[in-house]
């Protein structure tokens, strides 16, 4: 087992899906490695796959609350970490309570870039999950589309 931050860019080459253990011995944060791929789906679990920045640089990046059956919920609800040297910076959705620590300048700052450099952020998850390809497959933007309040977002989660 390990922990989200404890994870290495080797864990990931190796099993590019993790899911978060669920038992009283563990933390929250503990993942093991899923070895079926493609899942079918990706509740409780997270995705590590190599991401393409604005400015054309690839990053390694981790990627949780992914629906693959809704792609407007993915887009509100999904989560981003992106890696450089070795450490993950964990970027706040624009409905978190720390999006003014943890936003779009902050990962930029952390990458070493302007925030034009990184945003949008293009992804593909469709080789390790199986469901709908606009909710696997995307761009993670500066600011979204539209902008949801919580009970929005809740409300699309739990039909």
């Amino acid at each position: 087992m390990k922990t989200v931050d404890a994870l290495a860019i080797e864990d990931l080459e190796e099993h590019p899906v993790w899911q978060y253990a669920d038992n009283e011995a563990s933390d929250e944060t503990d993942l093991r490695p899923v070895r079926r791929l493609p899942v079918t789906n990706l509740t409780g679990k997270i995705v590590g796959v190599r991401v393409v920045l604005a400015n054309g640089q690839q990053r390694w990046a981790l990627f949780g609350n992914v629906d693959t059956t809704n792609a407007r919920l993915t887009e509100h609800s999904l989560t981003l970490s992106v890696e450089r040297d070795g450490r993950w910076f964990h970027a706040a959705r624009y409905h978190d309570f720390d999006y003014e620590q943890r936003g779009p300048e902050q990962l930029a700052s952390f990458l070493g870039l302007r925030v034009d450099d990184v945003y949008p952020i293009s992804y593909d998850l469709r080789q390790h999950a199986e469901g709908d390809p606009l909710a696997l497959c995307g761009t993670v933007r500066k600011e979204p589309t539209e902008r949801l309040s919580r009970a929005e977002i809740i409300g699309m989660a739990v039909p």
